[in-house]
């Protein structure tokens, strides 16, 4: 890929707790073959999502799986199974679920969907693509699943492509937040930062309850040096002392890569 974070800065960004946008630091990272970003969920698929915690996806996972167990051709348990699965973190085990699953529904576009994106967690992403390609049809495109192709092609460094299926999944669903979302990250990794930051606000105005929005704008703004407008951002959703230490931590790491050159004045709170 082609942008100025590297790898060790990727590894190192899972200290900026509680902000899931960060992980798109490791997707930008040059020479770095996974990422932690995961592509942005299929919403077709229908899956059961518990409200609580682990003991809530262990219970789902012990009854979902009971039941693919029962019958691995049954789609709708394999989906739930290994969504159970991919919360637990057994994300291989998810893959080995669905694979199984889609062998014997060769033609189910929602688990192919599942499959597709249990495939680009893993990081086998051209495998993760050719699934994907298999999971809606050019006569019926899911912008869903065409928000996810773009996800996977921009962890590929494909950031021209992928914009192009951010383009067709909003021809579909104007102005959909999770696509804006998406699309602003995608200019994040091909270094328009101008353009993200534009693309990420549109994204925050449709979604203003979603702090994954929000977070991810704030990382944008952090990344055009502006500490204190992204550390206000940031408080909308994280305790003030959190959002400090995570500005603060974005402005060293940046600072340690030379990337940027600031004065220390430009590092305040707001």
């Amino acid at each position: 890929m082609t942008t100025s974070v590297r790898c060790n800065t990727a590894r190192s960004t899972r200290r900026f707790a509680a902000v899931a946008l960060v992980a798109m630091l490791a997707a930008a990272s040059a020479g770095c073959s996974k990422t932690t970003r995961a592509p942005e969920a299929t919403g077709a698929l229908a899956m059961a999502t518990p409200a609580g915690g682990e003991s809530d996806w262990r219970r789902a996972s012990d009854s979902w799986g009971e039941r693919y167990r029962a019958n691995p051709g049954d789609a709708a348990a394999a989906i739930n199974y290994a969504q159970a699965l991919r919360a637990l973190g057994q994300r291989s085990q998810a893959v080995a679920v669905l694979e199984r699953a889609s062998m014997q529904n060769p033609q189910n576009m929602p688990l192919l969907g599942a499959y597709g994106r249990a495939l680009a967690d893993v990081g086998n992403y051209q495998q993760a693509l050719d699934v994907l390609n298999r999971a809606h049809t050019p006569d019926r495109p899911d912008w869903r699943i065409l928000s996810v192709q773009g996800a996977v092609l921009d962890q590929m460094g494909r950031h021209e492509d992928a914009q192009r299926y951010y383009a067709t999944a909003l021809r579909i669903v104007p102005e959909e937040a999770s696509v804006l979302s998406n699309l602003g990250l995608s200019y994040a990794l091909a270094k328009d930062l101008a353009k993200a930051e534009a693309t990420l606000r549109k994204a925050v105005a449709r979604a203003p309850n979603d702090p994954r929005m929000r977070q991810n704008l704030a990382l944008v703004v952090g990344l055009q040096g502006r500490f204190a407008d992204a550390e206000a951002i940031a408080r909308a959703d994280l305790p003030p002392d959190l959002a400090a230490a995570n500005v603060a931590y974005l402005r060293q790491m940046l600072a340690q890569q030379n990337q940027i050159h600031l004065p220390a004045s430009k590092a305040g709170r707001s």
